[in-house]
């Protein structure tokens, strides 16, 4: 690290409340798929602001188009429409196939998607919700209900009753658990918090059709998956599954803070009605026009297929090494997780940065990787081709206080 970071994240430590940690870098611009820190060095993004960034940093058309914007106008709050959001509105349904009679929640984020998705399962006149182990639905207190993690649940319980947590991929732990009492099962397709876990596109047609034996709606949460990242628009495609709602944020602002709540069908979608909910910002005219560009930048440079084909150029090229550190490499199209056969992630990730790369350790032996659609293979073959040497890094004898 280099002076001027260290001294910014001095202020960091000082101003801004310490729910992340310390975070390593102060990141001051980007260019495609690389991010420049304050002291000018030079990072590949493996990351994706999370899977957000799904046109890579300082795509053109997004910011044309967000500029556009704010030249017109920002926000106009929810007492009015506009345009863009009707026009997103109707692109998303379209893009999920849903039927007719379908509709749009905008809110925020995907915490607040999946709020809205929780009220939406509420309006059923059930209020059980059964939610998946190792689930990360976000961390407002509704959406930490359905989140698994002790650790980010604990210290705020009692969170709103009535939620089972079963075994995910589990089938008979979901028979058992989906019932007339039931309001809604609530999955992710791939549970990328939990390590770019699958449990199978049959599992998401037994959670179809449990859900429909007992009444209850299938909400399937795309806020990571969604938008392109897995290969398909969304990953439940994959399936050949219709949920009753999908949650979606993340890549589909492309940076933007944006989400929403797609329910499928006029059953569903007149489950909520005018006063039940809201959001002052939710489908403002800049997030519209940033989600309307994201979806038509990918369109138009055929990102979804490119997704699906540069994640398995990585698969092959990571298999390809045959390093002994390297047990498997898991996931969809570009939400990808490098498995390792001992918890050495952080070490990794910390010697990849130091080598001009950004990987996140979701788990002690697994290294996420969900760069922005846009990614070259040649770029991701820069990071293979340095993988090697930052594995052995890790796992290579710490010199003793003598030898130093």
């Amino acid at each position: 690290m280099g002076a001027r970071n260290d001294e910014l994240l001095e202020r960091y430590q000082r101003s801004v409340l310490g729910v992340f940690g310390l975070p390593p870098l102060v990141l001051a611009h980007g260019s495609g798929c690389h991010v420049w820190d304050v002291d000018g060095k030079r990072y590949l993004d493996l990351v994706g602001g999370l899977a957000v960034n799904a046109l890579g940093h300082g795509h053109p058309a997004l910011v044309s188009a967000i500029s556009k914007q704010a030249g017109e106008a920002i926000h106009v709050s929810n007492l009015f429409t506009s345009e863009g959001q009707i026009a997103l509105a109707e692109r998303l349904v379209t893009l999920a196939g849903a039927p007719e009679g379908s509709a749009v929640f905008f809110a925020n984020s995907g915490a607040e998607a999946i709020e809205a998705a929780i009220k939406l399962s509420r309006r059923t006149g059930r209020s059980g919700i059964v939610a998946a182990e190792g689930a990360f639905h976000g961390r407002t207190t509704g959406a930490l209900a359905l989140t698994h993690k002790p650790a980010y649940r604990e210290p705020f319980e009692p969170l709103i009753p009535g939620v089972t947590h079963v075994a995910y991929g589990d089938e008979e732990a979901l028979r058992a658990a989906v019932t007339d009492a039931t309001a809604a099962v609530v999955l992710e397709p791939v549970q990328g918090e939990a390590g770019v876990l699958s449990p199978g596109p049959a599992y998401l047609r037994l959670a179809r059709e449990l859900t429909t034996a007992h009444g209850a709606l299938l909400v399937l949460d795309e806020i990571q998956t969604g938008i392109g990242r897995t290969g398909t628009w969304f990953a439940f495609q994959q399936a050949g599954v219709v949920p009753d709602a999908i949650t979606v944020a993340k890549g589909l602002g492309g940076g933007v803070p944006i989400g929403a709540l797609v329910a499928f069908g006029p059953e569903v979608a007149g489950l909520l009605t005018a006063g039940q909910h809201g959001s002052t910002f939710g489908g403002n005219p800049l997030a519209a026009a940033a989600g309307l560009a994201v979806l038509q930048a990918i369109e138009d440079e055929g990102l979804v297929q490119h997704a699906a084909t540069a994640g398995r150029h990585l698969v092959d090229a990571v298999t390809a090494l045959h390093h002994p550190l390297v047990r498997e490499v898991r996931g969809a199209g570009l939400l990808r997780a490098i498995v390792l056969t001992e918890p050495v992630a952080a070490q990794v990730a910390a010697s990849a940065r130091e080598a001009g790369f950004i990987v996140n350790p979701v788990a002690p032996d697994a290294l996420r990787l969900a760069p922005p659609l846009v990614v070259t293979t040649e770029q991701l073959d820069e990071f293979v081709a340095a993988l090697p040497a930052l594995l052995d890094a890790a796992t290579a004898p710490q010199p003793t206080s003598e030898e130093s």
